[in-house]
């Protein structure tokens, strides 16, 4: 039953993100680049630190979404969002001196519990994104990550700190996001 919740979770994970990385090549999208970064380098480490505490097939669905989110990093670059702000800045700079502490740490809990607010602090320029220019999102995405997450979590193998966090984490601010682009899409 578990594989079942793992397949089902990484196909919403591909499902959400094939048409997010189709608008982004049209243009009715913009990622910031900034937040897709730290996305990035969070979602491999929370893949490593599930792996190394048992979390299983639960894996599977944190790695199709890892791979999306490095793919649209790299479309980021190209066609992102280019109007940043010091505070985008700011939550950059801080959730990439967070990364030091898990570096000296190497435990998978306490990385995981790391990256994971790290990760928290790199939506901070995307839910201001979201909140200022709805436009430039899509709530697809971000809604679907929500069931994606939610289902994840059924297919653990292990229920820890390390297994569960990101993805509770993740329930929270994908919600959030998809609030601020439903309420204030014009």
């Amino acid at each position: 039953m578990k594989e079942a919740f793992a397949i089902v979770a990484a196909c919403i994970a591909i499902a959400g993100n094939v048409p997010y990385v189709i608008d982004v090549l049209k243009g009715r999208v913009q990622p910031h680049a900034y937040t897709w970064f730290v996305w990035t380098i969070v979602s491999g480490t929370v893949f490593f630190g599930q792996l190394a505490k048992g979390a299983g097939v639960g894996v599977i669905p944190t790695a199709a979404s890892e791979i999306f989110t490095l793919i649209i990093f790299l479309l980021s670059l190209r066609f992102g969002f280019k109007r940043t702000t010091k505070l985008d800045t700011f939550f950059l700079i801080t959730a990439l001196l967070g990364l030091i502490p898990w570096y000296l740490t190497k435990d998978p809990t306490l990385s995981v519990i790391i990256v994971v607010t790290i990760d928290v602090f790199g939506f901070a320029p995307t839910l201001r994104k979201a909140w200022q220019e709805p436009q430039t999102e899509s709530p697809i995405l971000y809604s679907s990550n929500v069931l994606r997450h939610s289902l994840a979590l059924f297919s653990l193998e292990a229920y820890n700190v390390a297994t569960m966090l990101h993805s509770l984490a993740m329930i929270v601010m994908n919600s959030l996001t998809t609030a601020f682009l439903l309420r204030r899409k014009p």
